[in-house]
């Protein structure tokens, strides 16, 4: 409704100035050139006014609905209406290329070919670096860490060394390759890992990794890694990108502005498939420790990025000084802020995993399929194609990987919190 009174009152307003200057090109062409000009159009209103009148009182009018529908847009969307005025809408069309989200300094070769990534991240147990080459190539490292980080990141590991070491995973896919190239390596290889957390999202410090010589890989340099798929934008959550973690911090925070209460913990959120403009979700979250389902519809705009529709509650109230800080999604710092629990086992679920993979990434489990097979050892995560992928150790050193389509699956154990 704010938007068509805004919208509305515009276009009386330049409809009646438009009037205005034709009834000045009426009177003579010195007084229509004139009317082009501000200073000259207000001389001619006051000099001419019998002929003016009609089309100021259209502006005039036009002037109502548009102060009504700023007034009305203040009040329950003051965000919005600061990126109006400030006309940020018309920015975003010029702007240039953005700048790389992340500064990731590696030399070094990946299988033997140069390996130059924009793409960084430490989600839960898993560091990915990767680089993508258009839609032809791309090109990924992937180190599975015995447990998930909590802050700082110190690891050294020699060739020697035995016992539950990272896990090694190169990939390589190209528009030539019938199948990407996969390789795994649990041991023999040297990896440094240096990284502290800088605010609001990141993993920053030195990496250093070198493989036995047949694999041709070795990398060394800084680099910045994200620690959640939360992205931030002048200090405030991006609204804007596509991500699960997105969307749960959005109804997150609807749902403590609902209840007015910061005590809101999301359990499960239903699959989503993403990018898209309108979703609609099942919601199951704890607040106040009372369980609660919600059937939530949201929408992405250009102005304001991902919101729940209809939601019109206020902030909520500034916390007092002595409470323990929060971050942006109201979790601990570098946490899933879509689900946590204490027992994994506890609503365990393929809807679940296939939600939140990053939340059981290194976990042991057991899968029947339907035609009565069975795998079990580590998951290790969701490929490209939504196959789930189950890594099984072998003794010597080696492993073997299973890959499982979603529709294959009859039942998922998970048999370890």
């Amino acid at each position: 409704m704010d938007e068509l009174l805004i919208l509305g009152g515009l276009l009386l307003i330049i409809g009646g100035l438009t009037w205005l200057i034709r009834r000045a090109f009426s009177v003579s062409l010195f007084w229509g050139l004139g009317s082009l000009l501000p200073p000259m159009t207000l001389v001619f209103v006051l000099f001419k006014w019998q002929k003016s009148s009609s089309p100021v009182t259209l502006m005039a009018f036009g002037f109502i609905p548009l102060v009504v529908g700023f007034a009305m847009l203040a009040n329950h969307d003051s965000e919005r209406l600061e990126a109006v005025l400030q006309l940020s809408w018309l920015k975003s069309e010029v702007s240039k290329e953005p700048a790389p989200e992340l500064r990731i300094q590696l030399r070094g070769e990946l299988n033997g070919h140069p390996f130059i990534p924009q793409e960084g991240e430490l989600i839960g147990s898993v560091l990915t670096l990767r680089e993508r080459n258009g839609a032809s190539m791309q090109q990924e490292v992937r180190i599975h860490l015995p447990s998930a980080s909590s802050g700082l990141v110190h690891i050294n590991i020699l060739p020697e060394d035995q016992g539950r070491l990272p896990l090694i995973e190169i990939s390589r896919s190209a528009s030539n390759l019938t199948r990407p190239e996969n390789q795994h390596l649990a041991r023999g290889y040297t990896l440094h890992l240096d990284l502290e957390p800088q605010a609001p999202n990141l993993l920053v410090g030195s990496f250093h990794l070198v493989l036995p010589r047949q694999f041709r890989t070795s990398l060394s340099g800084r680099v910045e890694l994200f620690a959640s798929r939360l992205r931030y934008r002048d200090g405030k959550v991006n609204r804007h990108f596509d991500s699960e973690e997105t969307l749960a911090y959005v109804i997150r925070d609807y749902l403590a502005r609902r209840f007015v209460t910061d005590a809101v913990q999301l359990y499960s959120l239903s699959r989503v498939s993403l990018p898209s403009r309108h979703l609609e979700i099942d919601v199951e979250a704890f607040i106040n420790d009372k369980a609660h389902h919600f059937l939530v519809n949201m929408g992405k705009d250009e102005l304001r990025g991902w919101q729940v529709e209809g939601d019109r509650f206020p902030a909520l109230p500034a916390p007092a000084a002595s409470e323990e800080p929060a971050d942006a999604a109201g979790v601990k710092p570098h946490s899933s802020p879509a689900l946590e629990s204490v027992d994994k086992r506890r609503g365990f679920s393929l809807q679940r995993l296939q939600l939140s993979p990053a939340e059981f990434q290194q976990l042991r489990m057991r899968i029947v399929t339907v035609q009565g097979g069975a795998a079990e050892g580590v998951f290790v995560g969701i490929d490209g194609d939504g196959y789930l992928v189950i890594q099984r150790r072998l003794g010597d050193g080696g492993s073997a990987s299973y890959k499982l389509s979603p529709q294959s699956i009859q039942s998922i154990e998970l048999l370890g919190p």
